[in-house]
């Protein structure tokens, strides 16, 4: 079996394949100061619950944003699982994707797995926008070269800084819709400049993205842990996949071994 692992800043999404099939996953909080040993507390108890043992993994696959989990990981898989994990981003793992930015080493790792697995699905030209810490948009070309995008604060960054950088305004729950976009509370206000404002922002960049990348026509694809959150306030997402990145992985690994 495979274990797929993606480090973001916020979360880590955990995935375990069998061939191509994704038997189970997970999604918990990233803490930076975790060590070896404490990873191995705490996938020991995520693995018992699914009837899975360490020795069940075979292969281990990583991609990561956080520079210092990276060794914590090699060092688990290696000690505890028994694997020498390929990690995305170094030279032992090829894309087959070309890299059109400036500096291809400044391309996160978790953005390349999703531009890859978006186009080995949807063979043509693509916007896959990944709502995590931060919101970012990738552009693929029709003939799969990785041409850049861009980046905003996600909106949990946006509602802490709200709820830190003023004095009456709360903390609020978005999880659970605004009647409208007129807010008639502070709370209703929030939720609407949230959802319906973001919401606009996704569509406005999509535009504009699809105007750069004309002739192409680019479907646009969302994933990341805030994407069913988002989708339903945008009118220009048009496939939705919230495992996205572990697809890539699993993509990747078999391309790589």
């Amino acid at each position: 079996m495979l274990l797929a692992v993606d480090i973001g800043n916020t979360h880590m999404v955990i995935g375990v394949f069998t061939g191509p099939k994704l038997r189970c996953h997970w999604r918990i909080k990233t803490d930076k100061g975790s060590t070896v040993d404490e990873l191995a507390v705490i996938f020991h108890g995520l693995f018992v619950m699914e009837g899975l043992r360490f020795n069940d993994i075979s292969d281990t696959i990583i991609s990561s944003v956080v520079p210092t989990m990276q060794a914590t990981w090699t060092t688990f898989a290696t000690r505890y699982l028994e694997t020498v994990p390929l990690m995305v981003g170094s030279d032992k793992v090829q894309t087959d994707m070309p890299v059109l930015i400036d500096n291809p080493a400044e391309i996160g790792a978790d953005r390349l797995v999703n531009a890859v697995a978006a186009y080995a699905r949807f063979k043509g030209a693509l916007i896959v926008v990944d709502f995590g810490t931060a919101i970012t948009w990738d552009c693929v070309s029709a003939t799969g070269e990785y041409l850049g995008g861009a980046i905003a604060p996600g909106l949990s960054i946006a509602m802490e800084a709200l709820g830190s950088r003023t004095a009456k305004l709360p903390q609020v729950d978005i999880s659970t819709p605004p009647d409208a976009p007129i807010g008639t509370n502070t709370v209703a206000a929030i939720k609407s400049g949230i959802l319906f404002g973001y919401g606009g922002m996704v569509d406005g960049l999509i535009r504009r993205l699809r105007e750069q990348m004309a002739p192409d026509l680019p479907q646009t694809v969302a994933t990341g842990g805030m994407a069913t959150l988002i989708a339903p306030y945008t009118n220009s997402i048009d496939h939705l996949d919230p495992m996205l990145t572990l697809t890539g992985l699993q993509l990747l690994h078999e391309r790589n071994t």
